[in-house]
């Protein structure tokens, strides 16, 4: 295997593919990058075996060829190399070469034969979305997604398919967020898959160019993007996600309007005193304020008050100052609407004249 190369066509995707790859290995091939040569093509993977992201690269004339270099070291030296470097990329038996101008590289590799297959089922299902669009929809979700929890259906993302509608869902068990949009072509059926932790936060950080469009082919086990130049697929949850439409079938207070940026910048000072690790406020919440308050074990006190109108009852509820903070971050109309379960036991938060964006959070026991 042999090829040239200039340094900036190379290191953007093979950055991409090592951010998969783990640090710590128990097979150590799976800390190396599989680069092959085929059809005037370069090939870069990398995979933890429950992602892969595969780079194709057009190349000039290069010798046909595969082999695994350590993908960090690649990484580094192509990182290091003055802009506008050109490598030249040369295997000698279990070694590779690389030489740029002055500058002179020797890694050990292992074989190309040894690197693991990516284990996909037969992907039956496709439709195509604007990377801009699935990106705002995972923005506005990602954050809600539980991380370890023995649920291991919380720790990533569903998404439901039901012909042109997409619904994507985030839940941690404390709180819930879901965001609808629409296809411009639907798949004619309704499917529901769940995104796992890891491949959602890849996946969002490759959606860089909001103009590309990208084509998702999923089975019940595996999905597969195309995004440009590059393929990434991953493992599917194996369960089922929670049915959380009964939260929506309760009775509710009145609604209370609030500005957004007003809220924020409330909820920011007051969570400064909250306990560190359980960030608890109160809402006391009566017909034409909101006060917002915290101690913490230190003794410290905060208290904002807002003016509001509110048409029920007064009432106090507790809620995390993050979670709240995380919701009213993702609205992008100016107003909050906060609308409390009749039975205290949620609070939806959304935007006023927009249904697409929904945030439900659970209140806590201060």
């Amino acid at each position: 295997m042999k090829f040239i190369i200039n340094r900036e066509e190379l290191l953007s995707p093979l950055q991409q593919i090592v951010s998969v790859i783990e640090k710590r290995q128990t097979m150590p091939i799976l800390s190396n990058v599989l680069i092959v040569i085929e059809n005037d093509e370069l090939v870069l993977t990398g995979t933890d075996l429950e992602i892969q992201i595969i780079a194709k690269i057009a190349i000039g004339s290069a010798t046909p060829g595969a082999i695994t270099v350590p993908a960090r070291k690649f990484l580094d030296i192509c990182r290091l190399l003055p802009n506008g470097a050109e490598l030249k990329f040369e295997q000698q038996n279990d070694k590779v070469k690389i030489l740029s101008t002055r500058s002179r590289f020797s890694l050990s590799c292992l074989p190309a034969d040894s690197y693991p297959e990516f284990s996909e089922s037969e992907l039956d299902n496709h439709f195509f979305i604007n990377a801009g669009k699935l990106k705002k929809a995972l923005d506005k979700t990602v954050f809600c997604m539980a991380n370890q929890d023995v649920r291991y259906y919380l720790n990533g993302l569903l998404l439901n398919i039901s012909n042109t509608k997409i619904k994507l869902v985030a839940s941690d068990g404390h709180r819930l967020s879901i965001y609808e949009d629409t296809l411009d072509l639907g798949i004619g059926s309704e499917a529901r898959i769940i995104l796992p932790r890891k491949g959602v936060l890849e996946l969002s950080r490759l959606l860089d160019d909001q103009e590309t469009e990208l084509k998702i082919e999923f089975s019940s086990n595996n999905i597969k993007i195309f995004i440009k130049n590059l393929i990434f697929s991953a493992k599917l949850v194996d369960s089922k996600y929670p049915d959380f439409s009964k939260v929506f079938h309760q009775d509710l207070l009145p609604p209370i309007p609030i500005q957004k940026y007003a809220l924020k910048d409330a909820l920011t000072r007051v969570a400064i005193l909250s306990n560190e690790k359980f960030k608890g406020i109160t809402l006391d919440i009566s017909h034409d304020s909101l006060r917002i308050s915290t101690h913490n074990p230190e003794h410290d006190e905060a208290e904002e008050e807002l003016a509001i109108e509110f048409e029920g009852e007064p009432l106090s509820i507790a809620f995390n100052a993050q979670y709240l903070l995380d919701a009213v971050s993702n609205l992008d109309s100016d107003f909050a609407v906060l609308t409390i379960a009749s039975n205290v036991s949620s609070c939806f938060i959304n935007e006023p004249d927009n249904s697409a964006y929904k945030f439900i959070v659970m209140p806590m026991r201060l």
